[in-house]
């Protein structure tokens, strides 16, 4: 018995880029082109902190334009209860520069991230602003491995 040929076909070769996605139950599957999404950038992940805040700066934009009517329909939308979205858009009664830090928190590279929304609501519900900074800051006190010159 001889050994087989390679075959090698005959006429024209199409070449194109394929990758793996995630399917069902542990699946991949095959897709057409190259991988598309985020870009390799920076490690680890924007605080949820900072994710909240942002939608909520985007919710009250909404708001403003008229594409919803109040918050009740942000609720019905997004599939969650009122009392949510009023915790979340409490965030926005934080002081401007309180808000500027939130958003600009370094990225979370390991573990969970340091400061929660449940911990902001005290902050958000003090009726003035110096009252607020100073909750911040005794806040961020409390917090070992946030880099210091990021937040102050």
């Amino acid at each position: 018995m001889s050994p087989r040929r390679p075959v090698v076909p005959s006429g024209p070769t199409v070449e194109f880029k394929v990758h793996f996605r995630p399917g069902a139950k542990g699946r991949r599957r095959l897709r057409p082109g190259e991988v598309t999404g985020v870009p390799p950038g920076e490690p680890g992940h924007v605080p949820r902190i900072s994710r909240l805040l942002a939608l909520a700066i985007h919710f009250e934009a909404l708001v403003h334009r008229g594409e919803v009517r109040d918050h009740a329909d942000l609720a019905r939308l997004g599939g969650v209860t009122r009392a949510r979205i009023s915790q979340i858009m409490d965030l926005l009664n934080l002081a401007p520069d309180i808000q500027e830090e939130i958003l600009f928190l370094p990225r979370t590279t390991r573990g969970r991230d340091s400061l929660t929304e449940r911990q902001l609501r005290p902050v958000a519900a003090a009726p003035e602003w110096r009252e607020q900074r100073g909750m911040w800051r005794n806040l961020k006190g409390g917090f070992q491995g946030w880099r210091r010159s990021a937040l102050v």
